[in-house]
């Protein structure tokens, strides 16, 4: 009798952003047959036209703040006569022309490591047909029918749209449409003031461009600590920056040389550009999960639980596109649980809880665990503790103004939750997120020695501050 060598097991994603790059890529390290069907180019959205792009310009706007960086990011300076200070000048072309050069070679460098890893790349689109088989379609039209034990959805979200606010490439916007511009907006103005809008609005105002925020809540970021949101929304006031809270736009119109945003109120607003940032839509349509009975929510994101599995038992949805956390390090972590839970390695659950995010406005809002409305609430039981820079000697230093760190303790002393508010806060949130993953008590926290004179400090500083004593 003969051995037959068993079929590998064959994983076949759908999108190639941060999950479905780092899926695959966990796949062939677990032996298994991969390929991975991406239309626009490896890393998606979150590489070629949003976290990568963003917060590139994003990089660009703070070194112009800070005048730094200037030659090769594409700002000149001028000293005109009687001037004392130097004149910031943005060269939007060239700004926007390295952005697109960093998302390039990002997403060139992702499909070398897919390909050196042998994972199959196919250029072209993919949908479900039955549980157990994908079509994929090249951009030529020729379609294949390949079998795959396990099916991974990674197609990310497009931005939303409004039929009274047509995004038209020209003056009103997308933040996909923002990186062709050559020229820096006279006036922009920004409908929503979530993370996006927030960040954008703020990104254009430290470029030197007049902004409006338009915000339909009565604060900005309204889902972020209630301390952080005031102090950002004192710090863009500050900057000269007009915020409309509680107003709803009701249209958006391109007037030519400019355009005229509509309030709900009647006010009329003009701005020589609009950027829309209304939030996201699903790319889940046309994929046939309604035919492979897979469960959807009413905006179309695909219901996943804790290791991303759908409701057919080999079928995974990983990042923007299913229920789960919107972030690029959300989905880059359930695409590798995905398949180890397919493949039968470990595969530990996504607690949204132990997620550490983070807002890049200027100041950034980095957040973690439980927040003190969470406490005033009810929901938890603990102290919170909060400590501004201006306490802080590096802070001082630096020139930091505007920050603070805030940590979250149970009333048994275990850190559960975290604010910190500040440059780099996206980096000084994680030892408060190691912190929460791994259970640590405040006293824990405090006696970690940390650098003098540091920003990390504050954090021990409020570990202190929450020593439970122990009788």
């Amino acid at each position: 009798m003969t051995e037959t060598t068993p079929k590998p097991h064959h994983i076949v994603i759908i999108g190639g952003g941060p999950g479905g790059y780092e899926a695959a890529l966990a796949g062939t390290q677990l032996g298994a047959k991969v390929t991975l069907i991406e239309r626009d180019g490896i890393g998606g959205n979150a590489v070629l036209t949003d976290v990568v792009p963003s917060k590139t310009l994003i990089a660009t706007a703070d070194a112009a703040q800070s005048i730094a960086q200037a030659a090769e990011l594409g700002i000149r300076f001028s000293i005109e006569a009687k001037q004392v200070s130097p004149k910031v000048e943005i060269d939007l072309a060239t700004v926007n022309r390295r952005l697109r050069e960093i998302a390039d070679a990002q997403s060139g460098d992702m499909l070398q490591n897919l390909k050196d890893a042998g994972v199959r790349v196919i250029n072209g689109t993919g949908r479900l047909d039955t549980n157990h088989f994908v079509v994929a379609k090249t951009e030529d039209g020729k379609e294949e029918r390949l079998e795959a034990k396990t099916i991974i959805v990674a197609v990310g979200a497009t931005p939303r749209e409004l039929p009274s606010a047509k995004p038209d490439s020209d003056r009103i916007l997308t933040w996909k449409q923002l990186y062709n511009l050559n020229e820096l907006p006279e006036h922009m103005i920004v409908v929503g003031s979530g993370v996006t809008g927030a960040e954008f609005a703020s990104a254009f105002n430290g470029l030197g461009c007049e902004v409006s925020l338009i915000s339909s809540r009565d604060m900005v970021l309204p889902g972020e600590d209630q301390d952080a949101s005031r102090l950002i929304e004192d710090v863009f006031t500050r900057r000269g920056m007009h915020i409309y809270e509680k107003s709803r736009a009701e249209s958006v119109v391109n007037k030519g040389d400019h355009v005229e945003v509509t309030l709900a109120d009647g006010r009329v607003i003009s701005g020589s550009h609009c950027l829309m940032a209304v939030g996201g839509i699903p790319n889940t349509a046309g994929l046939g999960l309604e035919e492979a009975q897979i469960a959807m929510t009413e905006t179309g994101h695909i219901v996943a639980n804790k290791v991303a599995r759908t409701s057919r038992a080999n079928v995974y949805a990983v990042g923007d596109c299913s229920t789960a956390l919107p972030l690029a390090s959300v989905s880059a972590m359930q695409g590798r649980t995905a398949v180890f839970h397919s493949l039968g390695d470990i595969a530990a659950p996504t607690h949204p809880r132990n997620v550490a995010s983070n807002v890049f406005t200027s100041p950034e809002i980095a957040s973690v665990g439980w927040s003190e409305a969470a406490l005033t609430e009810g929901k938890v039981n603990g102290f919170v503790h909060k400590i501004s820079f201006d306490e802080n000697p590096r802070a001082k230093m630096q020139g930091i103004e505007d920050g603070f760190i805030k940590l979250i303790c149970s009333t048994g002393g275990t850190v559960i939750g975290g604010v910190v508010v500040g440059p780099k806060a996206s980096e000084l949130i994680y030892p408060i997120a190691i912190a929460i993953e791994n259970r640590l008590t405040v006293d824990e926290v405090a006696k970690t020695y940390t650098v003098y004179p540091s920003l990390t400090g504050s954090i021990t500083d409020a570990a202190r501050a929450l020593h439970v004593p122990q009788n």
